[in-house]
């Protein structure tokens, strides 16, 4: 194995590493996965259009995010079972982004609780929320990652059921006998029974609730001080009435093209819901980020910062706590890159004039020819 020179890389090596039913658990999309190649392809259709003879010697990338200060706009998504990718799992993951001065999303799937990942020491964290049926167990939840210190709720709101994984189906996918959904332990929720299809998706079928609406992001308002970001919006309509519900922030999701395939590419959604968000909330991205040019194209469309999933999972994998720190440094320095390479000093200057789209006006129409 050479050195490993970008995040891509790491998706061989986990694959090498891993037992099928775990690598195809993380690596798998919905169905025929179009919108799983989508994701990236989608990417390579914005272009850039880089301005020259600027003084880029200092380039700062640092953001305010729900008031918390980072080091670069580049977070980490909540990805479940971890440690089915190293034993450390969470932990590793949560040592890594507090390095990196950047900030973690916890899975409530997680292999580790949020009083363990807390443990690990400083760092500000948010916590991923599934809602299930039983909302004194949310409560709970909620109320003990508030306690662990996590400074925000991210609520997944696209998986009233599971999206048809064909890996998880043809390989029983089940959580490994050692492990358990940390969060979940003490209330008898923490293990996922043998199934005929996927153990996950029969297990979500009896615990998550199917009736979670708006309503139930006005609850949560009424039981933690947390700020609220609603996670798996992909349309003006329903990121408008996220904002009039007071959602602290949107996560244009498409939950890693897991869920409904045939959606839109997260960076094709992005554009419609910042419009629709009018600068009242901030709008993030997950979903197919993976090179420095990524984070620009999604900063330059509106998006306020950037959450990668998957690269953390096959870096884990491949070389644990050191495979993360390395994806997050490797993207911070292409990101860098990119920014001076098109004369930006700070995040303020990445402007939609940086890029040019397949969807853009012809911004100098030819003379017309006599």
């Amino acid at each position: 194995m050479g050195e490993i020179t970008n995040v891509t890389e790491y998706q061989a090596i986990a694959k090498q590493k891993l037992p099928k039913m775990v690598y195809d658990y993380y690596a798998s999309g919905a169905e025929d996965e179009w919108t799983l190649a989508e994701n990236r392809n989608a990417f390579s259709r914005i272009l850039f259009r880089p301005r020259i003879l600027i003084d880029v010697s200092r380039i700062d990338m640092t953001t305010t995010i729900l008031g918390f200060k980072i080091s670069m706009p580049i977070m980490i998504a909540p990805t479940a079972m971890q440690k089915m990718a190293h034993p450390e799992g969470e932990y590793a993951t949560a040592r890594a982004a507090s390095a990196a001065g950047t900030i973690m999303t916890l899975s409530s799937w997680a292999t580790s609780s949020v009083e363990e990942v807390a443990s690990t020491g400083p760092g500000i964290r948010f916590f991923q929320l599934y809602v299930y049926r039983d909302r004194n167990v949310v409560a709970q939840l909620v109320r003990r990652a508030e306690r662990a210190g996590f400074k925000a709720i991210a609520l997944t709101v696209d998986t009233p059921r599971l999206g048809r994984r064909e890996a998880d189906i043809k390989n029983r996918f089940t959580l490994p006998p050692f492990l358990t959904l940390k969060n979940f332990e003490g209330l008898d929720l923490g293990k996922m029974d043998k199934a005929d299809d996927s153990g996950l998706a029969s297990y979500v079928a009896g615990q998550i609730d199917r009736t979670l609406s708006w309503k139930d992001v006005k609850w949560l308002q009424t039981i933690t001080s947390m700020p609220i970001l609603v996670k798996g919006v992909l349309t003006a309509e329903d990121a408008r009435i996220a904002v009039q519900n007071g959602a602290a922030g949107i996560i244009v999701s498409n939950h890693g093209a897991r869920q409904l395939d045939y959606v839109p590419a997260t960076i094709m959604a992005l554009e419609e819901v910042v419009k629709a968000a009018q600068g009242r909330v901030p709008v993030f991205l997950d979903g197919g980020v993976r090179r420095g040019t990524d984070v620009f194209k999604a900063l330059a469309l509106g998006a306020s910062g950037i959450f990668i999933g998957r690269p953390v999972l096959f870096s884990l994998a491949a070389e644990g706590e050191a495979g993360v720190r390395k994806v997050l440094q490797m993207l911070r320095e292409e990101f860098e890159l990119t920014m001076a390479l098109s004369g930006c000093r700070s995040l303020s200057e990445i402007t939609r004039n940086h890029i040019v789209t397949d969807w853009d006006v012809p911004r100098l129409l030819p003379p017309a020819r006599l």
